[in-house]
């Protein structure tokens, strides 16, 4: 489906669900205050410290610091994508959603008839691998790599029998479904004729996260005498407006549906591989569709999951292939999200490796799989002489372009410290030549030390006044001119006057939907732990107060600025060059000095 979400749309939305009401269907609350309580779903405990907000239609943790909004939530509990969890959303308001292409809105298309002919092919190819004359021949390959019949029935394994135009007949001659095969990838036409794409294969069909088929994989079939036919091996699905390459992960709903606790992923290259392993009990592999890792694709691993485990064979290909994900990952990498790299014996893959050595000798190689961290330093010093200065600088040119890719935080800052130790340089030197770093935004939320909750109360001003804005989003149209706040010189200014600016523009939203308008960017984190904020001014009136009381003090703070500029320049004139104004100011100044 083409096109942008309408931010207004996910404004409007988060303002017509009740966050309580969604949560509460999948973690039972309890009404404590005015705030709902529960037991964290995300990590283990038996004293509840999981807090719901029905005023910010908001959620937090202060045991583990999960947060957000119903949005959020259904993304990390149900490990939706963020399209998927906004159609969910809209569905249970009774809304559909729109799409806007080139400024405009559009209307959404209806994909409904492909997904419809696409199950009509998966159920025609799972009936004919039970009933066809000649698929003995598949049903023997299935035997032969070990496949129980479960497994197959879980994958929704079927058969394509010898013949060109055997789907075409099973669809029937409505001339709208005949066109929905083409569309869908199912039939060639050529030369002005029509014929199956996939003839005498094992058919593997390919879902999307919700379990809609989209697309179809096709192993060629031996033939009668031993000998493999002709035509490619592995045959896929062309692209088609439900289906993406880039963006699908073959065997990601058979995990979400075989397992409630994911523990990780494991990424490996084909869908055989996935379907060994699951036929083993390793139910948490899934696989790119022909293509490398991409951004798309590591997006989607690390919403499901905190920990990606890359699998590739140790030949020099294998390495080849490895370096890329690293590369690919590189922007999506940060504190909390692990990825590590397996490499197999060569000439080995997960399909012969774990019918050989079995589950146990593979899950303990996948637990003992390199860190993200060591590969990509093992691999640059490797390519430069550490032993000398040359070298040392040499690895530190080769490391800039890949660590200037990687968000800011935590985890850049420890692996460019490692960096530093192999370049044998201060870690601040290194840092401030590798980046050009510009102050945090917003000041740092404080931390108590026994939760790692948030403290009540920041010492900058500007985190003061995004908090109170935070914890009422009406305020904002009691700051007037936000852009004056410039002049007060305080770190993280300008998102404040961007904030106060948004909330004057729509001052029908809540908290969620003001954190959501910043949800792919660094800030957002900052924002959820500042609106999570166990504020002790909680009626409107004492909040009302500290707000303006804070915008106060940075207007103070500006207008001493500006006195300090105006001083300095006085002192570069000659006192009789000076306005009688100047004068008195200056001697004012002469007078307060220490």
């Amino acid at each position: 489906m083409s096109g942008k979400i309408p931010q207004n749309f996910i404004d409007d939305l988060l303002g017509r669900i009740d966050i309580v009401d969604v949560i509460d269907v999948r973690v039972p609350l309890k009404k404590k205050g005015k705030d709902f309580m529960a037991c964290c779903p995300f990590h283990g405990e038996k004293t509840p410290s999981f807090s719901v907000s029905q005023d910010k239609q908001f959620y937090y943790c202060f045991g583990c610091g999960a947060s957000g909004s119903a949005l959020g939530f259904l993304m990390d509990y149900e490990h939706m994508g963020f399209v998927e969890a906004i159609e969910s959303l809209a569905a249970s308001a009774g809304v559909d959603v729109p799409r806007e292409e080139g400024g405009s809105e559009v209307p959404r298309q209806d994909y409904q008839p492909l997904y419809a002919v696409l199950e009509t092919a998966s159920k025609f190819y799972r009936d004919q691998l039970r009933n066809h004359p000649q698929a003995q021949r598949a049903v023997d390959y299935l035997k032969g790599r070990d496949l129980s019949g479960d497994i197959v029935t879980a994958f929704g394994i079927g058969f394509a029998p010898p013949g060109w135009d055997n789907l075409i007949k099973h669809v029937g001659d409505d001339a709208a479904r005949q066109a929905s095969l083409t569309t869908s990838g199912m039939v060639i036409e050529k030369d002005d004729k029509r014929y199956d794409r996939f003839r005498d294969r094992i058919m593997i069909p390919i879902l999307d996260r919700r379990g809609r088929c989209i697309a179809f994989g096709g192993r060629v079939l031996d033939a009668g005498d031993g000998t493999q036919q002709q035509g490619a091996k592995y045959l896929n699905s062309p692209e088609t407006p439900v289906f993406h390459k880039g963006r699908e992960l073959y065997g990601l709903y058979q995990v979400r549906k075989a397992l409630r606790d994911i523990p990780r992923l494991l990424v490996v290259e084909g869908y055989m591989d996935v379907i060994a392993l699951a036929q083993y009990g390793i139910r948490y592999a899934v696989a790119t569709l022909g293509t490398a890792t991409t951004a798309e694709h590591l997006e989607q691993l690390f919403r499901t999951v905190p920990e990606v485990v890359f699998c590739f064979d140790g030949d020099r290909a294998g390495r080849a292939a490895a370096w890329r994900a690293l590369e690919n990952a590189l922007p999506v990498i940060r504190e909390g999200r692990e990825a590590k790299f397996l490499f197999l014996p060569e000439g080995e893959d997960p399909d012969t490796y774990v019918r050989q050595h079995g589950r146990e000798a593979l899950e303990k190689n996948i637990h003992e799989a390199m860190p993200f961290s060591r590969f990509l330093l093992e691999n640059l010093s490797a390519r430069a002489d550490i032993q000398t200065i040359d070298g040392r600088a040499r690895l530190v040119e080769l490391a800039r372009p890949l660590f200037t890719r990687l968000s800011a935080g935590v985890y850049r800052e420890m692996l460019t410290d490692q960096l530093a130790r192999i370049a044998e340089m201060d870690a601040d030197r290194l840092a401030a030549h590798l980046f050009h770093q510009k102050q945090d935004a917003v000041a740092p939320v404080q931390r108590s030390p026994r939760s790692g909750a948030p403290t009540k109360r920041s010492n900058s001003l500007v985190s003061r006044a995004i908090s109170c804005l935070l914890q009422d989003p009406g305020l904002g149209k009691l700051a007037g001119d936000g852009k004056r706040l410039l002049a007060s010189g305080e770190p993280g200014a300008a998102f404040l006057v961007e904030l106060v600016e948004l909330l004057q523009l729509k001052p029908h939203l809540n908290t969620a939907a003001v954190i959501e308008h910043w949800r792919e960017q660094p800030i957002a984190q900052r924002l959820r732990e500042l609106a999570a904020t166990d504020a002790t001014l909680s009626d409107t009136q004492a909040l009302e107060t500290e707000f303006l009381h804070t915008l106060a003090r940075l207007d103070e703070q500006a207008a001493r600025r500006r006195q300090m500029a105006h001083i300095e320049n006085v002192k570069s004139k000659r006192f009789d060059e000076l306005t009688e104004e100047e004068k008195k100011a200056f001697r004012k100044q002469i007078v307060s000095d220490p």
